[in-house]
């Protein structure tokens, strides 16, 4: 795959985290410890502080993204796969890095609903920013997310 088939999902490398309250940290191999990994990330947001003016609504999209960028990386990528969630004053940063680093994510942004494969193109619409990058061994993909509020 070449870097032209990513178009469209930026070629960056994700931003620092500055003033992060809360992270999360999980290595993924199997879409069941994917599911385990969403449940403890749900838990910690409703028992924890958010980032200022997040609600509910904005929860979800974090959880969302997280569930696409890492079961995306799963199915696509080879397991396992890092993914980390920062949470901070301006919202979150979900980073998740697999062992295929010359292998850029492809957006399906022309593929029919029903046949699946839209989480990318999700994500960025879902996201303020979002990309990815070969950092060494490791291809990182990454969204940032700010309350809508």
């Amino acid at each position: 795959m070449s870097t032209d088939q990513a178009a469209g999902w930026a070629h960056r490398l994700p931003p620092t985290p500055t003033a992060v309250h809360d992270s999360w940290a999980w290595t993924i191999a199997r879409p069941a410890e994917l599911t385990a990994a969403r449940n403890e990330l749900r838990r910690s947001l409703a028992s924890g502080t958010l980032p200022s003016g997040a609600d509910e609504d904005d929860m979800d999209r974090l959880l969302l993204a997280f569930e696409e960028l890492a079961s995306n990386g799963l199915r696509h990528s080879g397991a396992p796969v890092h993914v980390r969630v920062d949470g901070c004053d301006g919202g979150w940063l979900v980073d998740v890095s697999d062992a295929l680093p010359d292998h850029p994510p492809v957006p399906a942004v022309d593929r029919d609903p029903a046949l699946g494969g839209l989480g990318l193109h999700l994500i960025a619409r879902l996201s303020t920013a979002f990309g990815w990058a070969a950092d060494g061994p490791r291809k990182h993909v990454w969204a940032a997310l700010v309350p809508a509020g």
